[in-house]
Order: structure tokens, then sequence, then C-alpha cells
């Protein structure tokens, strides 16, 4: 009868020694051999599943937006670009250009001094 109780007191003090938890049980590893830890496992391999979506989701959303920040400047330099681009077409294409770049190539133009006339239809 006392091997009994004894087996019973050995068995007992197993379970408070499972219900306890230390630093040097999750230090040695001895916390992931318990029942409640085996139980879970699954829910504690979804959890670092998650968090590793969670990872690769931030590393995805920051590259975008450096590809973002890259476009945007991209754009901005392409609009100031087509600025000037327009701005030097208006200038060449005004008379006067016109008429120096015609006399620099000698093309045997000369210009218009007459005003233009408008043409009437008249009814008959």
């Amino acid at each position: 009868m006392s091997r009994e109780k004894r087996n019973i007191e050995f068995d007992q003090s197993i379970e408070e020694k499972e219900k306890s938890l230390s630093l040097r049980d999750l230090v040695d590893g001895n916390i992931l051999t318990r029942k409640a830890v085996l139980k879970q496992s699954r829910f504690i391999l979804l959890l670092v599943l998650i968090a590793f979506m969670s990872i690769a989701n931030r590393n995805h959303a920051e590259k975008k937006v450096i590809q973002l920040n890259q476009l945007q400047r991209d754009v901005k330099e392409l609009r100031a670009r087509w600025i000037s681009t327009s701005s030097e077409l208006v200038k060449i294409s005004r008379q006067s250009e016109v008429r120096e770049l015609v006399n620099s190539y000698d093309l045997g133009l000369e210009e218009n001094l007459d005003p233009p006339k408008k043409l009437i239809q008249t009814e008959e």
C-alpha cells in the first residue's frame, strides 16, 4: 500500500512538473515535449505559416512601393521633357523662325508680303 501511495505521489509530482513552466524548460526544449504543446502543434504550425506569409506580404508591399516611387519619378521627368519639347516646337513654328531656317538652307523660297485674300462664291 505504501508503494501505491508513492507511485501516486510520484505521478502527481510529474503532473505538477508538467503544469509548471520555467525558463529552463523553454531553453532546454522540454516545453515542446509536453502533451499540451503536442496537442496544439497544428495550431502552432498555422501561426508560423501566417507569420511567414505576413513577412512575405510586407516584403512584396515594400517592393511595390519602391517601384511606384520610381515610376512617379519617371513620370515627372517625362512630363518635364514633354514641356520643354513642346515649348521648343512652338518656338520653331513661329513665322520668323521658319523664315530664318528657310533663308539658312537657301531653298529659294520667298515670303509672301501680300495679305491673304478671302474667296467668296457668288450665286448664279
